[in-house]
């Protein structure tokens, strides 16, 4: 079984740019891919495992804040196209509102709906 197969919920491949709070200071990042459950950010400085934080995510529409857990983490390992430097998360708390509104886009982006329209920034213009 892959591991989109193991996933809850479906994944799209959507950039927006991230904030992760925490009491030691801001880490920018971009998601990579996301989900109503969890998102994987592209960042240079990732968190260890298990750390909690506050993040803020910029969409096009609206900006989503959440409550995250690093659960995975690629902080010392290799930053190429395969194993970008970033960290995995789970929402541990988000608004139901907020839930459904990433829902509905990844739907829409893993339909065809919004591949051709501006859902993503790209890495470079962060």
């Amino acid at each position: 079984m892959s591991l989109d197969e193991q996933r809850i919920a479906p994944r799209a491949k959507i950039q927006w740019p991230v904030i992760v709070q925490k009491s030691t200071g801001v880490i920018e990042g971009v998601t990579l891919n996301i989900s109503s459950t969890g998102v994987f950010i592209g960042c240079r400085r990732p968190l260890r495992l298990n750390e909690v934080f506050d993040m803020v995510i910029t969409t096009p529409e609206q900006d989503i804040g959440a409550r995250a857990e690093v659960v995975w983490s690629n902080k010392y390992g290799p930053d190429d196209h395969i194993t970008p430097r970033g960290m995995g998360v789970r929402f541990l708390d988000i608004s139901e509102e907020d839930q459904r509104f990433i829902a509905k886009t990844v739907n829409q982006y893993n339909s065809g709906d919004q591949k051709d329209k501006n859902l993503s920034l790209s890495l470079d213009e962060n």
